[in-house]
C-alpha cells in the first residue's frame, strides 16, 4: 500500500513563496505519475500540477502557470511543489496524489480519477 505524506504548508503573505513536499513509501515511486490538487473551503477539489514518471513532462492548471513548479526526486521518493507569487486565492488544503496506470493520456493527469493514492493534505494560507 502506497502512503503519501505532505509537508511544507503554512501561513504566508501575498507574494510570498512556499515549497510543499510529498514523501512516498510502500510502492514503486519511480513508476508513478504524481500530482497536486487543492481544495478551498466550500469548493471542489481541483487540479494544480502533475508530473509523469519517466521524462518528467509537467502539467499545470492555468491559474498557477508561471508561478508554481512541480518536480520530483526519484532517489528521495519525493515530489515537490514550489509555489511563488502566492495569492489569497491559492489558500486551500493541498493534496498529493500518485497514479499507477501504465499509460496516461495528456488529459488524464488533470483528473482525480487518474490517481490511486492520496495524502492527507497540508494547509496553505495566503494572507492579503
Amino acid at each position: 500500500q502506497v502512503q503519501l505524506v505532505e509537508s511544507g504548508g503554512g501561513l504566508v503573505q501575498t507574494g510570498g513563496s512556499l515549497r510543499l513536499s510529498c514523501a512516498a513509501s510502500g510502492g514503486t515511486f519511480s513508476r508513478y505519475a504524481m500530482g497536486w490538487f487543492r481544495q478551498a473551503p466550500g469548493k471542489e477539489r481541483e487540479f494544480v500540477a502533475a508530473i509523469n514518471w519517466s521524462r518528467g513532462s509537467t502539467y499545470y492548471a492555468d491559474s498557477v502557470k508561471g508561478r508554481f513548479t512541480i518536480s520530483r526526486d526519484n532517489a528521495k521518493v519525493t515530489v515537490y511543489l514550489q509555489m511563488n507569487s502566492l495569492k489569497p486565492e491559492d489558500t486551500a488544503v493541498y493534496y498529493c496524489a500518485a497514479g499507477s496506470r501504465p499509460y496516461y493520456s495528456s488529459t488524464a493527469y488533470y483528473r482525480q480519477s487518474g490517481y490511486d493514492y492520496w495524502g492527507q493534505g497540508t494547509q496553505v494560507t495566503v494572507s492579503s
